[in-house]
Parts: C-alpha cells; sequence; structure tokens
C-alpha cells in the first residue's frame, strides 16, 4: 500500500498551544496531530517548521492556520502570547504557495456539524431546533466566542471577538469582585474572569475581598482545588467562574437566536469532567428573567473531542 502522500499543512494556535497535523491528497481528516509549546518558538514559521521537520518534511504547499486573535490584516498579533507575524512572509519562509489565516473559534465552530454524538455531551435539558443557528463559547487561555448561521445546505461561521464584551456582574459578589478588578483594568472584559488567567483573577480578587492569604497557584491548581473542596476560596472562584460563563452563553444565545444550541470549547470546561455539570453553569444560563422559557428550551454541549478545531481549519480551504 502506497504512503500518503500529505499536500496540506493545518493548525490551530491559542494562547498557549500550537496545535499541528497534516491532510493527505483529497482528505480532510487530520492525520500526524501533534502540540507543541508556543513559549518554545518566535513565531509561527518557527512552530511551523519544527513540526515539519519531525514529521520528516513532507511535501506540503499549502496551509490553513487559526489564530486567536483577530485578522485585519497582513500582520498577525495574538492577543494572549507574544507571537507577531506576517502573514506573507511566513508564507514565503516555509515555501507555500498558499496560506489562509482564519480565527480560531471560527474554526471551531466549522468543525461543530463534523461531530458525531460521542464527540460531546449535554448539560442540562433542551432540545434543538433544526435551521437555526448555533452558538458557541469557550475558555482557555482567553475567551473564545463564535457561531454558525444557516444558509441554505450549509452554514456561515461567525468571525468575531466577543470575549471582550464588558462583565456584567450578576450577583452581590460579582460586584465586589468588579470593584476589585476595575483598580487594575478601566474595562473589564468577560474574558478577563471567564478564562484561564481569569480564573487566577476571581480567586485572588475573593481573597482580596476577604483579607484571606493568597499564594501564587496556576489556574489547573486552582480548578483542582475547587473541585475536590480542599480550598474555600478556589472552591467559590470555580462555581463563580462556571456561573459567569453560564450568563456569557446565556447573552449570546439571545443574541444569535441559537435555538440549535449552544456548545461548550476551549481547555478548561471539558477539564472539569461531570462537575461541570453539576456547577452553577446551567442555572446561570437560564436566569434570564422574562426569556427564561426561551434559553431553558435551548440544550448545552460540552465539546469532548480531541482538537476539533483541526477538523474545521480544513475545511478553511473552502471560501467562507
Amino acid at each position: 500500500m502506497a504512503a500518503a502522500r500529505f499536500t496540506r499543512l493545518v493548525a490551530d494556535i491559542g494562547g498557549t498551544n500550537a496545535r499541528f497535523a497534516l491532510l493527505s491528497e483529497g482528505s480532510e481528516t487530520p492525520q500526524q496531530e501533534s502540540t507543541l509549546q508556543c513559549a518554545d518558538f518566535a513565531d509561527l514559521a518557527a512552530a511551523a517548521a519544527a513540526y515539519l521537520a519531525s514529521q520528516s518534511n513532507p511535501p506540503v504547499k499549502e496551509a490553513a492556520v487559526a489564530v486567536a486573535t483577530p485578522i485585519t490584516s497582513d500582520r498577525i498579533k495574538l492577543t494572549n502570547n507574544d507571537w507577531t507575524f506576517s502573514v506573507e512572509q511566513t508564507r514565503t519562509m516555509l515555501g507555500l504557495d498558499r496560506l489562509v489565516m482564519v480565527n480560531d473559534f471560527t474554526a471551531l465552530a466549522l468543525s461543530l456539524p463534523l461531530l458525531s454524538s460521542n464527540e460531546y455531551r449535554q448539560v442540562g435539558g433542551g432540545s434543538p431546533v433544526a435551521n437555526t443557528p448555533i452558538a458557541l463559547i469557550g475558555a482557555g487561555t482567553g475567551l473564545g466566542v463564535s457561531g454558525l448561521v444557516p444558509a441554505g445546505d450549509g452554514w456561515i461561521p461567525i468571525q468575531g471577538e466577543g470575549g471582550h464584551t464588558a462583565f456584567s456582574p450578576t450577583t452581590p459578589r460579582e460586584i465586589e469582585v468588579l470593584r476589585v478588578m476595575w483598580q487594575t483594568y478601566d474595562h473589564v472584559s468577560t474574558e478577563r474572569l471567564a478564562s484561564g488567567p481569569g480564573l487566577v483573577a476571581l480567586r485572588d480578587s475573593l481573597a482580596a475581598i476577604d483579607g484571606a492569604a493568597a499564594p501564587p497557584l496556576a489556574p489547573e491548581d486552582i480548578a483542582r482545588c475547587g473541585r475536590d473542596g480542599t480550598d474555600a476560596i478556589c472552591r467559590e472562584a470555580l462555581e463563580m467562574f462556571c456561573g459567569i460563563l453560564g450568563s456569557a452563553a446565556a447573552n449570546l444565545c439571545v443574541t444569535l437566536g441559537a435555538r440549535n444550541g449552544v456548545y461548550i470549547g476551549g481547555g478548561i470546561v471539558p477539564s472539569l469532567g461531570d462537575w461541570f455539570d453539576r456547577s452553577p453553569f446551567r442555572a446561570r444560563f437560564e436566569h434570564k428573567g422574562r426569556f427564561r422559557s426561551y434559553v431553558a428550551a435551548v440544550p448545552t454541549y460540552v465539546i469532548t473531542a480531541r482538537n476539533p478545531a483541526l477538523r474545521g481549519v480544513a475545511r478553511a480551504f473552502i471560501p467562507l
């Protein structure tokens, strides 16, 4: 049997990780997946070259790359890491005929129709309504937001930056946290609290409000202590994080009219396992006043698939 001929490179670049894969000729299924740390490389070209070298430098002439930042010009600056690069210079350095750039959550949104039923799980009630929009939100190094709007037999992905909408507190305790955050930021976006760094900000803000000691902790340590209940402030921070995410997801749902469902991606929520299902997320999602019955009928799903955005990136070779 002849070896696969790889013709395209796909990548998903976040604030922390750079995920790469190859597409064989005539296929949209990513193969040879590998994850690199962004901090280990100066820019996209260096990381891509290292990945291709690890795969014995296959003959790749086209690439599609999802990046966690707005794409407004040839110059790309990642929002949550130090990478900055020119798309055209990167194409030339890698010897590519074509380099397509797409927002990371647009790519993840493009993957949603490709997911099988065992690659996500439902949290709470509700049933999808066909031929209506789908919403997508996810917390990792930042907060990504996107969605799909039905168009004939296909979908049009939304390319936006909804994670940078203003944070709106819902409880007195969240108002106190916002006052603490205002001491550092004149604009407190939802991403400042519903993300990995946001989990740290929540825990540190709550500790400051309570006058408690707060030795430095990484987001994953706060999540672990919150899940197992070994630290009361970490537990409150994690529950508040889930509640804030629930409110943000509901806002997105009513904005898009996403009665087909709201999907939750990113690195944090899937790592919480079924603890997330018992968290304040769904209750806050349904806490919508006069629109409570509207959102209560909308299903919410946690994406459990491994690196689904790479499948969406593969769709980016087709003009959106």
